[in-house]
């Protein structure tokens, strides 16, 4: 079966708790976590979906880009798609450094799984074993563990994406390349992402807070822990937010410092032009064929033009620099 190959395209892994330490078992067992990674074939995601009673929809759902925030339920199994931060592979300077991609929980009867589209840090965390009191056999405080660890996830690439913003704001200052404002674009485009996904991420905790989804009411320390959550969640919001704000300021600003700058540069070119006139326009009128006054074909008429054009052009430039 799909399970026992382990040259599987499919790669399909189950941990469990063995001593207080994350195992990986060669087969699945009651109360495993299930991890599901890429790359994925449809026929064996629905020969999976078959195999573990599952509807197909809620492992192709978890695999889609653009899959909002949401959780859902069919019998006795239930679906939680929350969205997480990753690098964006794609090295373009039109794209975010960051984009956003679900991750699908299932919550079984007898399992939990988890699958993703792409290499997730969230999960990577786990497997680890880098996150304090795991174990896969508790599925409501693996859900949550999941959610706090996706919000501490945003947390860092916010201020790692403030640190980058920071250097770039430095280098601007000394010189306007273009590079480092496309920079700031993608910067720009990331927040956008982390906002839009941060708010989706909230709603739907608050739904679950309120329609008790994971079914931890009566359970104070989960409840407490999942309030905790829905607060970090709402700073890391209000972060993105702040952030968002003052880039936007930044792009402004430097937008108007750089028209106030061609304004600069456009005003000494007109100065510089109509000093230059006069010399061009005494030289025109004594290189017509027509008699005019102290021209002569001795030497002394031309240093005379010459000297009297140079006047009048230093007489412009000092009455412009007094008028600034």
């Amino acid at each position: 079966g799909i399970f026992s190959s382990r040259n599987r395209s499919l790669m399909i892994r189950f941990y469990a708790n063995e001593n207080g330490k994350l195992t990986e078992l060669d087969e699945p067992r009651p109360a495993c976590w299930i991890n599901i990674t890429p790359p994925f074939n449809h026929a064996e995601l629905e020969k999976l979906a078959n195999q573990m009673d599952i509807p197909l929809d809620f492992l192709t759902d978890s695999l889609d880009i653009d899959e909002r925030s949401r959780y859902e339920r069919e019998e006795q199994v239930r679906l939680i798609v929350v969205n997480t931060p990753i690098v964006n592979e794609v090295e373009s300077e039109h794209e975010g450094i960051y984009v956003t991609v679900p991750i699908g929980i299932i919550l079984t009867l007898d399992n939990m799984i988890t699958i993703t589209s792409h290499e997730n840090p969230v999960l990577e965390m786990f497997l680890e074993g880098k996150v304090k009191n795991f174990d896969p056999a508790n599925e409501t405080r693996f859900v949550l563990q999941i959610m706090e660890q996706n919000v501490y996830r945003f947390l860092i690439c916010l201020k790692k994406l403030n640190l980058t913003r920071n250097v770039i704001e430095k280098e601007l200052y000394n010189s306007s390349r273009n590079s480092d404002l496309r920079q700031l674009l993608r910067i720009e485009k990331s927040l956008v992402y982390f906002v839009n996904t941060l708010s989706s991420n909230e709603l739907l905790k608050m739904k679950m807070k309120r329609s008790d989804f994971l079914k931890i009411r009566d359970d104070e320390d989960q409840t407490d822990l999942f309030e905790d959550i829905i607060i970090d969640n709402s700073q890391a919001l209000e972060m993105a937010n702040v952030h968002t704000n003052i880039l936007s300021g930044t792009m402004e600003a430097y937008a108007s410092i750089i028209s106030n700058n061609l304004n600069f540069v456009m005003q000494r070119l007109t100065l510089i032009t109509i000093i230059l006139m006069v010399p061009t326009l005494v030289a025109s009128f004594y290189g017509m064929n027509v008699p005019v006054p102290f021209k002569s074909e001795s030497t002394s008429s031309f240093y005379f033009i010459l000297f009297f054009s140079l006047i009048i052009s230093l007489l412009l430039a000092w009455w412009f620099r007094r008028k600034q």
